[in-house]
């Protein structure tokens, strides 16, 4: 049996410092390689390196919170950008751009990456990227040196070939390899500064994942509905519209395009979303006609019933407040199931694949009745949970769920935040669209070949 290879940064906390370089996307890749020799990375993004590549591609690899803003505090109070300078074992810069050298050798703290590296003792790993003429400049190699001999940073020369202006010279990204190697040697002769993992900069909460939804567009609606009795007085539920927000906060976190149909809701709406603000049921109707067929685009991908939906209006509400002295005494009607309606009209009116459509159930005391209503409802999925259980019904912010399937599966969650439960929710959304499209193109490359 031949054993692994050993890991060369295991244990090791390492900052990568990326900045406003086209060659910022090969910095995805570096943290893959850094990852894979063992170190634990944190990744530190210059305002500019936003432009080219956005954090959460580097969140979900690192499991790291990015590092964007000098301002930007830990959940536990603490200064990111000081906690990274003060335990990383190593801090890499690449891609470094002009405008870094020059800010870092004159000590111009304007960004992230040059604040963490003037506040730490780290040694320091540089791999510029730039046009060639930039780099041969007298200015750049005036920095290049004072780098390498006033603070002993290791400036690794870029390499030789085709650049983003077209022509062809000296100022290509070092390749990877070499990099890690670089951070590698850096560190071999150090003890690792920080073992201790509370020291350090915390995992995200939740653990974000990959832009899996980038393209698709999702409705989700949220909160409980409210049936007017008089101009004062409603019917309505608990519902507090917090699992519905989290859905559409974490597909939000993924790429999706979010259309969020928001009854009464008792926590902040994201502002990134499209919302729809409705109070009946005849509304939330109504806004779910226009989101599912709009007059100037595609159908959404999507339809995630989160909402609380009342289950009964009154018969006959009256625009004026009854006294007390009246008494009140309701005649209720039922509402239309929305969720059964939507999907049959999904499935009868798409021109191409459906949507897929997600319903909830909320249940007391047992979730026996939650299996057979996938069927009677058209759903692909239904998300159940008993109301009942702490720490399970409305307001919490936690949630314990069970999934069930058309094809009779169930997979039950334990109890969780409310926000990982949405990304469980996703995680099966964005399978099925992917299966879905795969299908979809097979079956046209079929009729392509009958034909």
């Amino acid at each position: 049996m031949i054993d692994a290879p050993a890991r060369r940064l295991e244990g090791r906390l390492v900052a990568l410092g990326v900045t406003g370089s086209i060659a910022a996307y090969k910095a995805v890749e570096l943290l893959r390689l850094l990852t894979a020799e063992g170190a634990d990375v944190v990744v530190l993004l210059s305002p500019s390196a936003t432009r080219f590549i956005g954090p959460l591609s580097f969140a979900a690899l690192s499991r790291h919170p990015v590092e964007t803003d000098l301002l930007d505090l830990l959940p536990d109070g603490r200064i990111g950008h000081i906690v990274v300078a003060d335990t990383a074992d190593a801090i890499v810069v690449a891609p470094a751009t002009a405008h870094w050298l020059g800010a870092m050798a004159n000590g111009l703290a304007g960004d992230v990456v040059t604040a963490t590296v003037l506040a730490s003792s780290a040694p320091v790993v540089v791999a510029p990227a730039m046009d060639g003429d930039m780099w041969t400049h007298p200015a750049t190699v005036a920095n290049v040196g004072r780098l390498r001999e006033a603070f002993g940073y290791a400036v690794l020369a870029p390499g030789t070939g085709p650049l983003a202006s077209g022509q062809s010279g000296t100022g290509r990204l070092a390749e990877l390899p070499d990099v890690v190697d670089a951070v590698v040697d850096a560190v071999a002769k150090r003890p690792i500064r920080q073992p201790d993992a509370a020291a350090r900069p915390p995992l995200a909460s939740p653990v974000p994942r990959e832009a899996d939804l980038v393209g698709r567009s999702i409705v989700v609606t949220a909160g409980g509905t409210r049936e007017p009795i008089d101009p004062v007085r409603f019917i309505g539920n608990r519902s507090t519209g917090k699992m519905g927000v989290a859905l559409a906060e974490a597909a939000l976190a993924r790429g999706a395009r979010i259309t969020l149909i928001a009854a009464a809701v008792e926590v902040p709406l994201p502002e990134a979303a499209e919302i729809v603000r409705v109070e009946r049921t005849a509304e939330l109707r109504d806004a779910l006609a226009t989101a599912m067929r709009p007059s100037d685009a595609a159908g959404p991908d999507a339809l995630v019933m989160a909402a609380a939906v009342a289950d009964f209006t009154p018969a006959a509400p009256t625009d004026r407040k009854i006294p007390r002295s009246d008494g009140l005494s309701i005649e209720l009607t039922p509402t239309p199931d929305l969720l059964a309606e939507v999907a049959a009209q999904a499935a009868a009116g798409a021109d191409g694949p459906p949507p897929v459509i997600i319903g909830f159930a909320a249940e007391t005391g047992s979730l026996d009745r939650a299996a057979a209503k996938v069927a009677a409802k058209g759903v692909d999925l239904l998300v159940a949970n008993d109301v009942s259980e702490p720490g399970s019904g409305f307001g919490t912010d936690t949630n314990r769920v069970t999934i069930f399937d058309r094809a009779g599966a169930r997979e039950e969650l334990p109890l969780l935040p409310k926000r990982e439960v949405a990304d469980r929710i996703l995680d099966r959304i964005a399978h099925a669209l992917d299966a879905r499209d795969a299908a979809a193109q097979t079956a046209g490359m079929q009729r392509g070949t009958r034909s």
